[in-house]
């Protein structure tokens, strides 16, 4: 292990977990912590998350969810010993950082990601507009394609306008139950095709 002689007081440090076991590190290294006594050098841990919607049975859900799989945080003042008990936590991989230095992240990038973090009530976010065609991904329409007839932010609902029984019918949706329609290339004319399949025979033809 290198020597950590830059000692840049209490900062907070990433630190890189194999993906699914964030709670398994953290747990692990409080226990660390507080056995070692090192709680005058690691002072907190943090798994970042925040809470999204999401449509489960037709029901909006707020879930939380992990907004970097596989990263957790640790305010810490490093040294060799502080290091040396943060690293060697089972299932840690390391520090983000220059070799084996940690390299400590901003106050700003820090608070930015606890405001995120503070969100009680996350905001419907959507990338359709108005005439936008889209994919019905949930419910009993699911699989029918439309056009957005109308947005309602403020509720988080669109409005589309599928074909049903030789009619084109208004449905109101849940944001999250549609997605934006990909955009088929229409096929390449015969023709083109043909041109192509000569060109190809005559370069080959050119070359015996």
């Amino acid at each position: 292990m290198a020597k950590q002689l830059l000692n840049q007081g209490r900062r907070w440090y990433v630190l890189h977990t194999y993906s699914g076991y964030e709670e398994n590190v953290a747990q692990n290294l409080k226990q660390r912590v507080e056995s070692l006594d090192m709680e005058d050098k690691i002072f907190n841990i943090l798994i970042p998350t925040e809470k999204k919607i999401k449509i489960k049975n037709g029901k909006r859900k707020v879930v939380e969810e992990k907004i970097f799989p596989g990263y957790i945080l640790v305010e810490m003042e490093v040294t060799d010993d502080s290091w040396y008990v943060v690293r060697n936590t089972p299932n840690v991989t390391g520090f983000i950082g220059t070799g084996t230095i940690p390299t400590p992240i901003s106050e700003t990038e820090v608070k930015a990601l606890q405001k995120r973090m503070g969100v009680e009530d996350p905001k419907f976010t959507i990338d359709v507009v108005v005439g936008s065609p889209v994919k019905i991904n949930e419910g009993p329409f699911k699989n029918m394609e439309g056009k957005v007839t109308s947005i309602d932010e403020a509720k988080g609902k669109v409005k589309v306008s599928v074909s049903m029984f030789g009619r084109e019918t208004p449905i109101e949706l849940d944001f999250l139950q549609v997605k934006k329609s990909e955009l088929i290339k229409p096929p390449r004319p015969l023709l083109a095709l043909k041109l192509n399949h000569l060109k190809t025979e005559l370069k080959i033809w050119l070359k015996k």
